[in-house]
């Protein structure tokens, strides 16, 4: 902070910076964000620059911006606070009354005297990631109850040279998909009610220049750390301005403020690269490995994984799994992790649900036998729970009726036969955590994947008000209270895969579930798009079987094994009924990972621009020692050749040394390709970065669903 803070509050990172106006007695607002200018530039000389005029049919003056571009400004097109007292009182203009200084940032305190509201926000740069983390708190001082309707986070005016918008988007099996337009007069919206993350909605956007790619180009990217409903605007105004806002998204009657009481928004975490999106998603996966993870997590390598469910299901025999936990040792697996099926009635997805008691059917001598043997093997034991479900067919359920979330007088919606409990509810919560604590005392058990399977689609309380804002307050309790008994307990947020992976929940977790599809080739996608904001090592990327159970296609060892192994590994599949030669290979596969497994969990990420049928993406060394890269062939190509592969962000002054590690014993459709003549299946050869990075190397001809990974360590 080199400015007055009666005027300006400037935050710089090594390459990029900060600007707010914040004058006394004014609206607060986003002045200048991207590359770090000269000390020598003020920020009277940026709010100069920035003077625009009044037109005719429209106001005579330019309207100023703000971060809640309340109404009180009179902006016909886009507001980010609308709250009342009984229909008055919905006018508030925000003026900065101080600005208290923070190690990297500032809270900026603003008062409304006539409307008698507080808004007070927060910020960081972290001066390391250049991360920028807005929050904002709005305080009720009136005599009489506040009804809020909306707060944005923050609304941020970004430059309108940020032609494209760029949307996450998807749906069960298939999250993460991408959607790139060119932004237009009017808005962009997305909006989510599903009282969880979504499979459809990611909280999350790029705004970027047309021609930005993987390598180059200016991009801001925004990620509201937010694990429930909300909405994402990008406003372009009809002065040309370009607003970009995130916030929670409210239901009516859901946030009413008594007098003295406050209502906190979820973080906006952002983000500025000049460099393209992998270097902003670098950024990103720098603040999550470095804020929002825990310390003795990220120093724990992330145990090679096996989870029964594609292998079981339901059908849960003490035998048969201590089977499959035996394979599973053998093949160099760390952790075995016993999914849905081993408590109460759960037999089907029909009943049970709720009743967090090991079954006396299925494990008549509990749960230790299979504890005892899967330790035994030298691996964690992990276990599946769904807390905030409850089967109506269930003890719990029949005991208590009205712990569940609806609408009064509205049946409740069809979602897998399960209703959503009111974790809000202190004895809702009591009654959680009491049952998972049981459990983890009375077994030797180190992981809890903890699922979400419905939608929130009625969340009112027994008392009729909405309850979706603080059944997500309710669940970061609850996890923190599990992990706070159990610190040695690391929990995965899974979601019927994807729909609960934001930052919001891995400030309350140590790993997402990534999709239910364990298709390779839509996993290829899937974890592409998850890695603009999270890094590999907390993504779950599991093997699944030869013939995948959601999409029926039948795909290769080589490739299910390569497209896991660059995440968080794992494996799905019936070790017991598996090909030998495909556990053979899979047991390769495994001791790979192993072997990179540090340089894949703390590398910086590199996606690189492809044709669409290919897709390819790095890992490299942060000293630019080593790297990996894996080039895909999703489908077939209409050229003979493909083109070449150009490796990003090698040091190009060193020289590495190239191999192909995978699949092992390689060879092209038709033989000698430059892979044989330069035996980068065998001892490999020696290149500059440089020529690496810039000429590049030409690929080999391959069939599709295979993917080749390239192994570079430097000279």
């Amino acid at each position: 902070m080199r400015e007055s803070y009666l005027q300006y509050l400037r935050l710089d990172s090594n390459d990029s910076m900060v600007l707010f106006s914040c004058e006394i007695g004014t609206p607060p607002s986003l002045l200048y964000w991207g590359p770090v200018l000269g000390e020598a530039v003020s920020g009277e000389q940026i709010a100069r620059l920035s003077l625009r005029q009044g037109m005719h049919g429209v106001a005579d003056v330019a309207l100023p911006m703000s971060l809640a571009m309340e109404a009180g400004l009179g902006h016909p097109m886009v507001q980010g606070l609308a709250a009342h007292r009984a229909g008055k009182d919905w006018g508030s203009l925000f003026r900065v009354g101080k600005v208290e200084a923070m190690p990297h940032g500032a809270k900026i305190v603003c008062r409304d005297e006539q409307t008698r509201l507080g808004l007070e926000y927060s910020i960081d740069l972290d001066p390391e990631t250049g991360v920028l983390r807005i929050a904002s708190t709005l305080t009720n001082y009136g005599a009489t109850t506040l009804d809020l309707n909306e707060l944005a986070t923050a609304c941020l005016e970004l430059p309108q040279s940020m032609t494209d918008v760029v949307g996450f988007t998807g749906r069960w099996t298939q999250e993460f998909g991408r959607e790139r337009i060119a932004r237009t007069s009017g808005s962009y919206v997305r909006e989510n009610r599903s009282g969880r993350t979504s499979h459809f909605s990611y909280p999350a956007l790029l705004l970027a220049t047309a021609d930005t790619n993987e390598s180059a180009g200016e991009v801001y990217g925004l990620h509201l750390a937010w694990s429930g409903n909300h909405r994402l605007r990008v406003d372009t105004l009809t002065d040309g301005r370009l607003v970009a806002s995130l916030g929670a998204l409210l239901f009516p009657g859901e946030i009413r403020l008594a007098l003295g009481e406050s209502y906190t928004s979820p973080e906006i975490v952002g983000a500025y690269s000049a460099h393209g999106f992998s270097a902003l998603s670098q950024k990103f996966h720098q603040h999550v490995r470095t804020k929002l993870l825990r310390p003795e997590m990220r120093s724990k390598p992330r145990p090679v994984h096996y989870n029964t469910w594609e292998a079981v299901y339901f059908d849960h025999d003490t035998d048969r799994l201590k089977d499959l936990a035996t394979k599973a040792a053998a093949l160099g697996v760390e952790r075995f992790v016993l999914d849905d099926g081993w408590f109460g009635a759960r037999r089907n997805d029909l009943a049970g649900l709720g009743d967090w008691f090991v079954s006396d059917d299925v494990y008549p001598e509990g749960l230790g036998p299979l504890v005892d043997h899967v330790t035994g093997l030298g691996m964690e034991m992990g276990i599946w729970f769904e807390p905030e479900m409850v089967n109506p067919d269930s003890e719990l359920y029949r005991a208590h009726p009205d712990w569940v979330l609806g609408a009064e007088g509205v049946d409740q919606i069809p979602f897998r036969t399960q209703y959503v409990l009111d974790i809000s509810r202190p004895e809702v919560a009591d009654y959680l955590f009491e049952r998972i604590d049981a459990v983890l005392r009375d077994h030797d058990i180190r992981y809890i994947k903890w699922d979400m399977n419905r939608d929130l689609s009625h969340p009112g309380g027994v008392d009729g008000a909405v309850r979706a804002v603080a059944q997500v307050h309710a669940l970061y309790a609850l996890l923190d209270r599990v992990r706070s008994a159990h610190p040695q307990v690391e929990i995965e947020s899974c979601s019927s895969g994807g729909a609960r992976a934001d930052m919001g929940v891995l400030a309350h977790s140590d790993r997402v579930w990534t999709s239910d599809s364990n298709d390779a080739l839509d996993r290829q996608n899937i974890q592409r798009g998850a890695s603009f904001f999270l890094p590999p090592e907390i993504l779950g990327c599991h093997v699944g079987p030869a013939h995948c159970h959601v999409t029926g296609r039948r795909i290769s060892m080589a490739m299910r094994a390569v497209t896991a192994l660059t995440g968080h590994m794992g494996l799905e599949l019936n070790l017991l009924t598996e090909r030998e030669p495909d556990l053979v290979q899979l047991k390769s596969a495994i001791a790979l990972h192993k072997a990179h497994r540090r340089l894949l969990h703390e590398g910086d990420i590199y996606r690189l621009d492809t044709a669409p049928h290919h897709l390819c993406s790095g890992v490299v060394a942060r000293d630019k020692s080593e790297a990996l890269f894996s080039f895909s062939y999703m489908w077939g190509d209409q050229h003979v050749l493909p083109g070449r592969l150009q490796f990003a962000g090698l040091n190009a002054e060193r020289d590495y040394h190239l191999t192909l590690i995978w699949p092992e014993a390689w060879q092209a459709v038709k033989a000698p390709s430059l892979i044989e003549k330069l035996d980068l299946g065998g001892g490999g050869a020696v290149f500059s970065g440089a020529a690496l990075m810039q000429a590049g190397m030409q690929l080999p001809h391959a069939q599709p669903e295979t993917c080749l990974l390239f192994h570079l360590k430097a000279v």
